[in-house]
């Protein structure tokens, strides 16, 4: 049983990863900035209120925890340096805490179709997704150099959302993952088997990876 710290586990990504867990039996405390965000309940479950934004707290609370996990990602309504400094406060307070390992959750945008072109820079990536692309590009950036501890970046695909859980799913790196059709999608489900598959059993330490069908 690991004893993994997750931030963001109220969100649609973050609710994923923290029943999956627990169905395999690790025990999870979701942070969270207000304990009445969350609705999950289990006896594993426990919940602590923290400011993510601030390192001294984010050392704080995780210190002792095998793993970090951070389902938490950027907002429409928020420039995309909110999320970006988040990030930045993220991987400080974790090399303070000594917890060896963090996986945060990516995004697509940045993902390459093609050599040197990556998908928010093709002609049909909706314009009121940039900053959200932007502000993941830019946080994955802050991670790349990281050596403190053991770090993951994982991006769903160009798809992402609720729906059938199959336990299949495609890997690649830096490319994004599409089927004979040309389409790029994974269930959240599916996702959350992902994260915890690499949580068990880590392949791509220091690395960002891709997921999808």
């Amino acid at each position: 049983m690991l004893r993994i710290a997750l931030f963001g586990a109220s969100g649609m990504v973050g609710q994923r990863i923290a029943r999956e867990a627990l169905k395999r039996g690790h025990s999870i405390t979701a942070i969270v900035r207000a304990s009445t965000y969350l609705t999950i309940s289990h006896p594993r479950l426990e919940v602590a209120v923290a400011d993510a934004s601030v390192p001294a707290d984010v050392a704080e609370i995780v210190q002792g925890y095998d793993v970090v996990v951070s389902a938490l990602g950027p907002s429409a309504s928020a420039p995309a340096s909110t999320f970006v400094d988040l990030t930045r406060s993220l991987i400080e307070g974790v090399g303070r805490s000594g917890v060896p390992r963090l996986i945060a959750v990516g995004g697509a945008g940045s993902l390459e179709v093609k050599p040197g072109v990556q998908l928010m820079d093709t002609p049909d990536f909706p314009e009121d997704l940039q900053a959200i692309a932007r502000a993941h590009r830019e946080a994955l950036a802050y991670y790349r150099p990281v050596n403190a501890f053991d770090w993951t970046v994982i991006s769903p695909a160009a798809n992402i959302e609720p729906g059938q859980c199959t336990g299949h799913y495609r890997t690649a790196t830096d490319q994004l993952v599409t089927n004979a059709q040309g389409e790029s999608n994974i269930s959240v489900e599916d996702f959350a088997i992902a994260v915890l598959d690499e949580l068990e059993e880590p392949h791509h330490n220091r690395q960002r990876f891709t997921v999808g069908y």
